[in-house]
């Protein structure tokens, strides 16, 4: 960061260090020692901070403010209030309050427009007086860990946002679900099923038959990469009768390749080169959902893996009630599937988790929770 600076010069970078200002219970104080000595360790790597954002319980007074700028060298102004608050959505607006955006912009010699934060202020108005509940069933090999689908869990919440319901994931580990064959006790309280993305073999099966389940029952689903990959299998070994249906990246011996990579890629070694990776133009059918969720009929999307549907497959699926609503038409490959005679059943190739935004949710996570929300029973 240091060379950085120095090659772009001091007016086109800005340092901003955050740092904790721990409150002392038994002497009632915040302690300004740790942001002191943390700026001193900054200096001596050649980093002199522009902004310190102090982190603490409570909003700092002038007196430990002005302390901090003494002893860091900046102004005053540059000294920013990081308060806990309960709601993260509200921090932004905290920032505005005092003006670092404004301070921001001026350290870079740029204009300072009106700014109209109305949009957020409603964001945060909404989040804060959220009454309902639904419960998404969140099926996938690492949920122990929830950040490894952080994406996925907050693209779920923009859209519970967005339809004035709170989002509580119950996170269902695929693996024990191999084992486990009363899946009514476990889907009870589900108002939707989700199975995103993932690579590698494991927990598999147990994904396919939370997709069974969503596909008999009628619950709205939402497969993401792996999960579309799963759903096509699902539906052509259930409802196609190809029992050995399955993807070349878990068996490559299997009779019916549902899952493929393509005839190009079978020839690259380096496994990084086989990956479909950025954006990727998709054209969708006109009257089906993802066409209804879009409402338009091009679009771009972000992608991140290697196996694609095999098109060998495709008219054998679409016989049988498999809708192929989402085409990249460049390399004729699926991007979107959905299923005839079921309220909300559609799965993508890409990752739209990485497009959600907390005020403009992407619209596959908007339509789901949406109809999620219409099969809850309060």
């Amino acid at each position: 960061m240091r060379q950085l600076s120095n090659e772009l010069g001091k007016e086109n970078t800005l340092f901003v260090h955050c740092t904790l200002v721990p409150y002392i219970y038994g002497s009632n104080e915040l302690k300004t020692k740790p942001t002191q000595h943390s700026v001193i360790e900054l200096r001596g790597m050649g980093i002199q901070p522009d902004f310190i954002v102090t982190r603490s319980p409570e909003e700092l007074n002038d007196h430990l403010k002005e302390k901090i700028a003494l002893y860091c060298s900046i102004p005053k102004e540059h000294v920013i209030d990081s308060v806990d608050v309960k709601n993260i959505f509200q921090v932004p607006l905290n920032y505005h309050k005092q003006h670092m955006d404004e301070l921001v912009l001026k350290q870079f010699n740029l204009e300072v427009k009106p700014s109209n934060l109305k949009y957020w202020e409603d964001l945060v108005e909404r989040v804060d007086n959220l009454k309902d509940e639904i419960e998404i069933a969140l099926v996938g090999k690492y949920v122990e860990l929830h950040d490894a689908y952080l994406s996925v869990a907050e693209s779920l919440k923009h859209a519970g946002y967005a339809n004035n319901v709170r989002i509580k994931i119950n996170w269902i580990n695929s693996e024990d679900l191999e084992k486990n064959n009363n899946l009514n006790k476990v889907f009870e309280n589900t108002s939707g099923i989700i199975v995103p993305g993932g690579f590698g073999s494991r927990g598999i099966e147990g994904k396919i038959k939370a997709i069974t389940y969503a596909r008999e029952n009628k619950i709205p689903f939402l497969g993401i990469c792996l999960g579309m990959q799963l759903a096509c299998i699902e539906f052509a070994r259930n409802v196609c009768g190809l029992e050995d249906a399955s993807s070349t990246e878990f068996n490559e011996l299997c009779k019916d390749p549902i899952i493929d990579l393509m005839a190009e890629q079978k020839e690259i070694i380096n496994m990084g080169g086989t990956l479909r990776l950025g954006n990727y133009d998709c054209k969708l059918v006109k009257g089906t959902l993802a066409y209804d969720d879009y409402k338009q009929e091009n679009i771009k999307e972000r992608h991140r893996h290697r196996y694609e549907f095999n098109n060998k497959y495709r008219d054998i699926l679409k016989e049988k009630g498999m809708i192929f609503s989402g085409i990249n038409e460049q390399a004729n490959l699926v991007e979107i599937i959905e299923l005839k005679d079921h309220p909300h059943f559609i799965a993508c190739q890409f990752h739209p988790e990485f497009k959600s935004r907390p005020t403009k949710p992407h619209p596959l996570f908007n339509s789901f929770i949406r109809e999620s929300v219409k099969n809850n029973n309060y």
